[in-house]
């Protein structure tokens, strides 16, 4: 086996290469805020690199299979791939000033962020359980650390060890139903499943047992009810910049890795886990759209939020059509731009140095810091569906792919619940431009982050002028994937 054959592979070894040599850059300067600093954009540079070379590798047509059939590059593969470095360029980027402010600057942390981010590309190409399980367990790995990494804050450490424990009993439930398809299929190669199921067109209820485990195992890395548990906590618990990251990068590669999984080798038998995805994406919306009402703290109602948001992804997953899964790409690349430039104006909320987390601290709002106000507006009724912004069209997407599957009853409830999340969303809203204001907050917080939060604004605002750029791009990431 050449160099030149594992072409297809190339991105992941070069991110590999500098996360470890980062890792030696950051071991031989001396430890301090410049070397962070400097490792850090460094780290953003190398994951640009990394993105332009993912595209330059893509395989044109069909599927390019490496490493014994459990490694796949394709469009789709590629599509979310450079999506989710772009989301974890954003999150290095978000972390500096935030960690030299709360004396926590150390280059370890970007190297720990390239690794969760080679993590979820081995996911992201995973066509065997194997190499899922392994792509998954190094992106959880490196996220524990960073969810505790500010060690002396109390909250920050009991989010490592929630996210941990919690994490490990997910990674048990999917290891058993990936022994379990093992077992009763003798296989757990993607390709060889799919030539198993297209035969029989029927399963076993071993491995229907073991599809079962497979999805609570992948519900928790989307934080998807009921096994959501870990996200408000773990959210507020962490720093600000990583809980931002959570909610970008991570929960976008597991979101393709649950499509590729499902549609991929188990797509012949759709009839045995829809009604699973379509329960758990109601009981995602209901409990995202009820629970952050009563939330006081932003972070936490961000984490509310993007459980909600799950829910609606997933119901372009229980509608299993390619205009279902094109909904489900298209949805959570907007969804990412508005949760990093909603997390980039909280990061923005700082007094005297400090930051400040809860909703009443943003009072009045639009008259100390008006152009912030606006953002944060913007990407609040985005969120809430309310058009023509972004987030209007990110569920106009997965309701038409519900109601061309049939599945009508899961699409009123994805507007009913849409209507209730969009009280605490304006609610924001009325506390920023029709309460008293407060003492405003530091002028001073970083260039990066208002380029970021106003970068992340216009494209919320003005992606109505060129939907099908991106709805283009998501259909044939999704043909690459099914076929046809």
């Amino acid at each position: 086996m050449t160099l030149a054959s594992l072409s297809a592979a190339w991105p992941e070894m070069l991110l590999a290469l500098a996360a470890m040599a980062l890792l030696m850059v950051g071991v031989f300067r001396q430890d301090g805020p410049g070397t962070a600093r400097l490792v850090s954009w460094l780290a953003v540079a190398t994951l640009v690199v990394v993105g332009v070379l993912a595209i330059f590798v893509m395989p044109e047509e069909g599927r390019k299979l490496l490493f014994a059939n459990m490694f796949v590059a394709d469009v789709y593969t590629t599509f979310v791939k450079v999506l989710v470095l772009g989301a974890a360029a954003v999150g290095i980027i978000l972390s500096i000033g935030y960690n030299e402010r709360e004396q926590i600057a150390r280059f370890e942390y970007p190297v720990l962020i390239l690794v969760a981010t080679l993590g979820m590309m081995v996911m992201i190409s995973a066509n065997d359980l194997i190499s899922l399980y392994v792509g998954l367990e190094l992106q959880s790995l490196a996220l524990y650390v960073v969810a505790a990494f500010r060690r002396d804050s109390i909250k920050s450490s009991e989010a490592g060890l929630k996210y941990f424990v919690l994490g490990a009993l997910a990674s048990g439930m999917l290891l058993y139903g990936a022994s379990m398809v093992y077992g009763f299929t003798g296989s757990t190669n993607f390709s060889q499943l799919v030539t198993v199921f297209g035969q029989t067109g029927a399963a076993s209820v071993g491995v229907i047992v073991g599809i079962v485990f497979l999805i609570v195992g992948l519900a928790f890395k989307v934080s998807a009810v009921p096994f959501h548990m870990w996200t408000p906590d773990v959210y507020e618990g962490a720093p600000t910049p990583v809980t931002a990251f959570f909610a970008a990068a991570p929960k976008l590669a597991a979101m393709a890795l649950f499509v590729s999984v499902m549609v991929g080798p188990f797509g012949k038998l759709i009839g045995q886990w829809q009604q699973i995805i379509v329960l758990i994406s109601i009981l995602s919306m209901a409990l995202g759209a009820f629970a952050a009402i009563q939330q006081t703290n932003i972070k936490r109602l961000l984490a509310y939020s993007s459980i909600g948001h799950v829910g609606y992804a997933l119901i372009g997953l229980a509608a299993g059509t390619k205009d279902g899964i094109t909904g489900i790409l298209v949805y959570m690349a907007i969804y990412i731009v508005m949760t990093l430039g909603a997390f980039a104006v909280v990061l923005c909320m700082q007094r005297d140095g400090r930051m400040v987390e809860d909703i009443k601290d943003l009072s009045g709002l639009s008259r100390t810091r008006p152009g912030m106000a606006l953002m944060m507006a913007i990407f609040m009724f985005s969120m809430a569906g309310i058009p023509p912004l972004a987030g209007f069209f990110a569920k106009i997407y997965v309701f038409m792919a519900a109601v061309e599957a049939e599945l009508y009853t899961l699409a009123i409830l994805g507007v009913l619940t849409s209507v209730v999340g969009a009280f605490y969303y304006l609610r924001i809203v009325k506390v920023m431009y029709f309460d008293e204001a407060t003492e405003s907050f530091d002028a001073n917080t970083g260039r990066e982050l208002s380029v970021i939060h106003v970068a992340a604004g216009l494209f919320t605002l003005l992606f109505f002028l060129f939907p099908s750029a991106l709805t283009q791009l998501a259909d044939q990431a999704v043909q690459s994937l099914m076929g046809g």
